[in-house]
């Protein structure tokens, strides 16, 4: 997967289609992201590099529960690429 705007663009699609905000702003988050399920938000370390911020919603996705059926079939492709490889990085650890 390439680490670029666009697939960032894609990835924040995701979680938009699924009701979450996502936010970039100053914090000291240990692992770059804070999730607030509650509230559906989502922010990241504002300070985070392009590939860096790529690379925390590609951990971040797997982790949240996203309707697969609200996604549009572009974002739902994606989203299979995503969890694929999330369960490809879980079974090499």
């Amino acid at each position: 997967m390439k680490l670029n705007q666009t697939t960032l663009n894609k990835l924040e699609a995701i979680l938009g289609e699924s009701g979450y905000i996502v936010r970039y702003e100053r914090g000291t988050f240990q692992s770059g992201y804070c999730i607030l399920e509650q509230k559906k938000v989502v922010v990241l370390n504002k300070f985070l590099m392009l590939e860096s911020r790529v690379n925390t919603l590609l951990e971040l996705i797997p982790l949240i529960n996203i309707s697969f059926d609200a996604l549009t079939g572009e974002s739902q492709k994606l989203y299979e690429e995503v969890m694929a490889l999330a369960a490809a990085k879980a079974t090499n650890e």
